[in-house]
């Protein structure tokens, strides 16, 4: 079989290929490198079955030859790339979306669309299942990604039911891991470099609000598997093990060895006070579960940034200011 996965230079995006190749698909990346790393795909350089197009896929997708599926994981997705990039992040989840769902129609392709917890806004139930419906501010800071991938999915979810297109979406919750990029404004690399570079680690608010962390190989595991199950609607993929920001510092410093502690700033517009996921539907539809506890993981994405860091390829990361998401 042979697949397309679009922002297949992202952190996700790189670890999806590599389970697909593992499965002995044949996998096309597409990026644009606007957040991607080539970096990200070095290892792949001699594998026959990977090709790598660089495109931006707001643009036409032309790819020549068959395709079996098509995964959409194009997007800038953190809160420095939104404020950056925030008509960007719009497109891609508006066009980019359109192309990568009309590519998978013209190929007869099964489409698997990349949303995320955060169509959930700051939820008002708790933890979240996949028929809440959100509590999203669209004009906030944050609404560029949020609106960007609650559209993605109106969007996906119209292709199959008009066009009977074979259609996945999952909702991914905080993942972690190898390949993040330093200093993207995601709380676990935020908190490593903080750490290995010797500063105090910046908690937004008062370090209450809570998260779930799910290591990179297991999101990816259920992501692989929602692909080749017959399940049409939203799917939560994520550790349901939730913990607070504070609870996350205190890790990071114990694992590090660092003596930095921790400085606290205002919270920003619109940050969501709580986040965990319901995974019930994974559970009974995929068979999936969360495996990596939380500290393996935070060990293994800290030998990732410690080597960065003798490259000397980490900077300390910016602060969001008050009102930025």
């Amino acid at each position: 079989m042979r697949i397309l996965i679009t922002g297949a230079a992202g952190f996700l995006g790189s670890h999806l290929s590599d389970r697909f190749l593992s499965a002995g698909y044949s996998v096309v990346g597409v990026d644009n490198l606007i957040t991607g790393k080539l970096e990200n795909l070095d290892h792949l350089s001699s594998e026959s079955r990977f090709e790598f197009i660089e495109h931006d896929v707001t643009q036409y997708i032309d790819i020549p030859g068959e395709l079996d599926g098509v995964l959409h994981f194009a997007s800038p997705a953190s809160p420095v790339d939104y404020l950056e990039l925030p008509i960007q992040t719009l497109k891609v989840g508006s066009l980019g979306t359109h192309n990568a769902l009309g590519l998978a129609m013209a190929k007869g392709a099964r489409f698997l669309l990349a949303s995320t917890s955060e169509v959930y806004g700051d939820p008002l139930i708790h933890p979240q299942t996949e028929d809440y419906w959100g509590n999203v501010n669209p004009i906030g800071p944050r609404g560029v990604y949020d609106e960007a991938k609650r559209f993605a999915e109106a969007m996906t979810m119209a292709y199959h039911r008009y066009h009977g297109l074979d259609t996945r979406v999952v909702r991914i919750f905080n993942t972690y891991g190898p390949r993040m990029r330093p200093g993207d404004g995601r709380v676990v690399s935020n908190f490593i470099v903080q750490a290995l570079l010797g500063s105090a680690l910046t908690i937004y608010g008062d370090g209450s609000q809570s998260r779930s962390f799910c290591y990179v190989t297991d999101e990816v595991e259920g992501i692989f598997r929602l692909f080749a199950s017959d399940e049409v609607y939203p799917v939560n993929i994520g550790n349901p093990t939730e913990y607070t920001i504070g609870q996350l510092a205190e890790s990071i410093l114990e694992i590090v060895g660092s003596e930095a502690g921790v400085r606290y700033v205002p919270l920003p517009t619109d940050d969501p006070k709580v986040r965990q996921p319901d995974v019930t539907r994974a559970r009974e539809i995929l068979g999936w579960e969360a495996k990596v506890p939380l500290h393996e993981g935070l060990e293994k994405a800290t030998a990732y940034f410690s080597g960065l860091r003798d490259s000397g390829d980490l900077r300390v990361p910016p602060v969001l200011t008050e009102d930025q998401p």
